[in-house]
C-alpha cells in the first residue's frame, strides 16, 4: 500500500512545474515543430491503432508521466492483480476477473488452489446450456421452443452482457430475441412481458447473492407472470435458469440445481461478462464466437501484463488520463464509436469508470486531494455531433475524447461507411486545428461572421481504430478499459475493486420502502426534505385510491 502522498512526489511536481510550460502551446505549435509527431505519439498492436499524437503532449510530457507509473509501483500492482492478491482490500478480495479468460491452460492462484478448473467447469456448462437453447431442445412447460430469452439483473451485471448482445447482433442466432430487465420500475419489466410470448420465453436471473432487491423484485414479477400462465410451480424450473453464488436461495425461487451457474466473489460485476453473466451472450452468437471474445480479452489480458509501459496502450491511455484531469482539470471524458452496433459502449464505460475509480478515500483511508475519475458519458457518431459537439467545438469547457472507429464495416452499404469515417478523422482534425479569423477572411467569411465562426481548436482526442468489430476485437477493447481504469487507480491510491457509496442509498431505501405502505406511522428520523417527499407521495396515494 503506497504511503506516499501524491502530490508530495517528485515526479508530480514535475509534471505541475511541466504543465506551466504546456499551457504556452497548441497542438497546431506542437505538430508544426515535429514532422514525426504521429510517429511518435501512435502505438500500433495487432489489429488496433492508436493515435494519441492529438493530445496537448510532447515527449517530455510522456516521460514524466512514465516515471509517475514506475513511481507509483505500477509493475508491481500489476503483478498482484494478476497473481491473485487481495487488491481488493477494502472487502479483503482478490480481483480475479483475468482468470475468466486465461486461455493458455495456465494455473490461476487463489489462497494457494488453482481456480482455474472451476472456471473451465463453469464454461462447459455454459456451453451445454446454450447450445440446449440455440438447437432447441430446451422446451418449455407446454413443449414449446424457446425463442424469447429476459435476462434479469443489475448493474454491472446488466450493463455488460446487455451492451455485448447488441455490440455481437451481427452475429446473432436471428430465431432468439433478447430482453434486459434491471430497473426496479414495474413498467420497464411490463413493458417486456407484453411483448413475448410465456410459454416460449427463459428467464435468467443474475444476481451473486440472490437477493439483490431491484433483480428479485423483477424476477418475482416475471415468476408469477409464469405461474399465471401454468398454474403449476413444476413450470418455474421450464422457464428458470440462475447465475448465483447463494445456490440454495435459488433452488428455494423454484430453479433446478443443474440450471444454476456459479459466480465468485472475486468477480465484480462490471468486470463479470466474460463470467457465467455471460450467458445470454454465448446463447446469442454461439460458444465458438464466445470462446473468440474471451481470446480478446486474453490478448488484451497478456498485452497490458508484458508490453513495456512506453508501448502498453492501456497504460497510455491512463497516463493520459491522469494529465487531463489532474493538470488541466477535466472533469468530462467523452467516449464516441462510430458505429451503430457499439450504442450502449459509452454507457458499459461511464459504470466501469465512474464505478470504479469515483472515490474520495485513498487505500490508507485519507481524503485525497486530488481529483479522481472525470464524468464518462458519450452518443455514437455521427449523431453526437448534431447534439453535444457544439461545446466541444465553442464552448467554454475542455473535454476529452475517445473516438472509436473500424476500417472495414459489418455491413458494407454504397458508401455509407466512407462517409461515417469521414465525419471521424474530420471531427478529429477540426477538434485539434480549429478554424483561425486569419483563414476565415481568407474564405471571405463576412466580417460580422468571423468571431462566430472562430473554432479555436487545441481541444484533445484520442483515435482509436481497429480492423473490423468481430467478437475478439470487442474483448480486446473492453479488457483495453477495464486495465486503463486499473492504472489509474493505481496512481490515485484509490480501491477500484469496491463500491461502498451504492450501499448507503440501498439501506435508506429499505426503510423508506417500509414507511411508504399505507399503514406505516410516518417517521421522523428524516430530514424535513425527504419527510415532506413522502407524506406528499402517500397523501397522494390516498386521494388516488379514493377516486377510483
Amino acid at each position: 500500500m503506497l504511503k506516499k502522498n501524491l502530490v508530495k512526489m517528485p515526479e508530480w511536481q514535475a509534471l505541475q512545474n511541466h504543465y506551466q510550460e504546456m499551457t504556452r502551446l497548441t497542438l497546431r505549435d506542437l505538430f508544426d515543430r515535429d514532422r514525426n509527431r504521429v510517429e511518435r505519439f501512435s502505438l500500433r498492436e495487432d489489429d488496433i491503432y492508436l493515435d494519441y499524437s492529438k493530445n496537448l503532449i510532447n515527449t517530455r510530457t510522456m516521460d514524466l508521466l512514465l516515471k509517475l507509473a514506475v513511481a507509483r509501483n505500477l509493475k508491481v500492482e500489476i503483478e498482484n492483480m494478476f497473481g491473485g492478491q487481495k487488491v481488493n482490500q477494502s472487502e479483503d478480495r482478490a480481483a480475479l476477473h483475468i482468470a475468466l479468460r486465461n486461455l493458455n491452460g495456465s494455473p490461476v492462484t487463489l489462497n494457494g488452489s488453482d481456480v482455474m478448473p472451476g472456471v473451465r467447469s463453469t464454461l462447459e456448462k455454459m456451453k451445454i446450456l446454450s447450445r440446449t437453447v440455440r438447437e432447441g431442445r430446451w422446451r418449455g412447460f407446454s413443449n414449446k421452443r424457446i425463442n424469447h430469452i429476459v435476462y434479469i439483473g443489475i448493474g454491472g451485471s446488466n450493463l455488460g452482457p446487455r451492451m455485448v448482445v447488441g455490440a455481437l447482433e451481427f452475429y446473432r442466432r436471428r430465431n432468439l430475441s433478447f430482453h434486459f430487465v434491471s430497473n426496479v420500475d414495474g413498467s420497464q419489466i411490463k413493458e417486456t412481458l407484453n411483448k413475448i410470448n410465456p410459454e416460449k420465453t427463459l428467464f435468467i436471473v443474475a444476481s451473486k447473492n440472490f437477493k439483490t432487491e431491484e433483480t428479485m423484485t423483477n424476477a418475482g414479477t416475471a415468476k408469477q407472470w409464469i405461474l399465471e400462465c401454468f398454474k403449476s410451480e413444476k413450470a418455474v424450473s421450464n422457464h428458470f435458469l440462475a447465475i448465483s453464488s447463494q445456490r440454495q436461495r435459488a433452488v428455494g425461487f423454484g430453479i433446478d440445481p443443474e440450471n444454476i451457474l456459479d459466480i465468485w466473489d472475486w468477480v465484480g460485476g462490471r468486470f463479470s461478462v466474460s463470467s457465467a453473466i455471460g450467458l445470454p451472450v454465448m446463447m446469442a452468437i454461439g460458444y465458438r464466437r464466445f470462446m473468440e471474445f474471451l481470446s480478446g480479452f486474453h490478448w488484451m489480458d497478456t498485452h497490458f501484463r508484458e508490453a513495456p509501459f512506453k508501448q502498453n496502450i492501456p497504460v497510455t491511455l491512463a497516463l493520459l488520463g491522469v494529465w487531463y484531469v489532474n493538470f488541466f482539470l477535466v472533469s468530462s471524458q467523452v467516449i464516441i464509436p462510430y458505429n451503430h452496433y457499439l450504442r450502449d459502449f459509452p454507457a458499459y464505460l461511464q459504470q466501469l469508470e465512474m464505478e470504479s475509480n469515483g472515490k474520495s478515500i485513498d487505500r490508507n483511508g485519507q481524503p485525497v486531494t486530488y481529483h479522481t475519475a472525470p464524468l464518462v458519458w458519450g452518443q455514437p457518431g455521427t449523431d453526437g455531433q448534431h447534439t453535444f459537439f457544439q461545446l466541444f467545438h465553442q464552448g467554454t469547457r475542455l473535454v476529452a475524447c475517445d473516438f472509436i472507429g473500424f476500417c472495414q464495416s459489418l455491413n458494407d452499404i454504397g458508401d455509407h461507411h466512407q462517409k461515417l469515417m469521414s465525419n471521424f478523422f474530420a471531427q478529429a482534425e477540426a477538434l485539434a486545428f480549429g478554424k483561425t479569423k486569419a483563414e476565415l477572411i481568407r474564405e471571405k467569411v463576412p466580417d460580422r461572421l468571423i468571431p462566430h465562426k472562430i473554432c479555436t481548436g487545441n481541444k484533445p482526442t484520442n483515435s482509436i481504430l481497429i480492423g473490423r468489430l468481430t467478437p475478439q476485437a470487442l474483448g480486446k477493447l473492453m479488457a483495453m478499459y477495464e486495465h486503463k481504469v486499473f492504472v489509474q487507480g493505481v496512481i490515485w491510491n484509490i480501491f477500484s475493486f469496491d463500491q461502498w457509496g451504492v450501499e448507503l442509498g440501498k439501506q435508506l431505501a429499505g426503510r423508506i420502502f417500509r414507511e411508504l405502505s399505507a399503514d406505516c406511522p410516518r417517521s421522523g428520523d428524516h430530514d424535513v426534505s425527504t419527510a415532506g417527499l413522502i407524506r406528499c407521495f402517500k397523501d397522494a396515494q390516498v386521494s388516488g385510491l379514493k377516486k377510483d
